[in-house]
């Protein structure tokens, strides 16, 4: 006996076309997935216009650069501030100090004042001015370099304190004093565009 054909679902039309030999049922999509998908939409708007255009949240944006430029100069200046001319001139003479100053100044200071620590004096296409020698642009004693290092400068360097932190900026210092004795003549070089930022 044949089962009858009013017992049996109906069957799902098929799309005309077919890919290596697939054939398609021409289905409809659920209505959770349906009400899924435009309810994403629709938050999606809200949730743009509520926190784009609105004005009623706020962006965590302003805040948190603010917090974290605190944190920034507070670390910075504790270091800094604790260190002496004399504190200086004694880690200028500490090899340990002397190699990791060497190191972060050969990483990050060598293209602008090259191997030599010569810049512009060795070769004029250098960037950086010359940091042997007795003239400084920007002051020669040790801890007005610790604040050149730190903040840069107008004329062009810019600020490594929050690169290199505390120490490594303090190394380098030391590094470049190295080349220098204690008490010898500084002189200032005047330049229209010199000037800690």
């Amino acid at each position: 006996m044949k089962p009858s054909s009013s017992n049996q679902p109906p069957e799902d039309p098929v799309r005309h076309h077919s890919y290596d030999g697939i054939q398609e049922y021409d289905r409809r999509l659920p209505n959770w997935w349906l009400l899924t998908f435009y309810g994403a939409i629709v938050f999606a708007v809200v949730y743009w216009f509520y926190f784009k255009h609105s004005g009623v949240a706020m962006e965590d944006g302003p805040r948190v650069e603010a917090e974290i430029a605190q944190i920034e100069a507070a670390r910075l200046s504790s270091g800094a501030a604790k260190l002496t001319d004399d504190d200086l001139w004694k880690m200028s003479r500490n090899p340990v100090v002397l190699a990791a100053g060497k190191t972060a100044y050969t990483s990050n200071c060598v293209a602008c004042h090259l191997a030599s620590l010569k810049g512009k004096a060795e070769n004029p296409s250098a960037v950086g001015a010359s940091l042997l020698g007795t003239k400084w642009i920007t002051g020669g004693k040790p801890t007005e370099l610790i604040a050149t290092v730190t903040k840069g400068t107008a004329r062009g360097m810019p600020p490594w304190g929050p690169v290199l932190g505390t120490k490594k900026v303090a190394e380098v210092v030391a590094y470049v004093l190295s080349h220098h004795e204690p008490g010898e003549p500084i002189e200032i070089v005047n330049s229209p565009a010199a000037g800690i930022k």
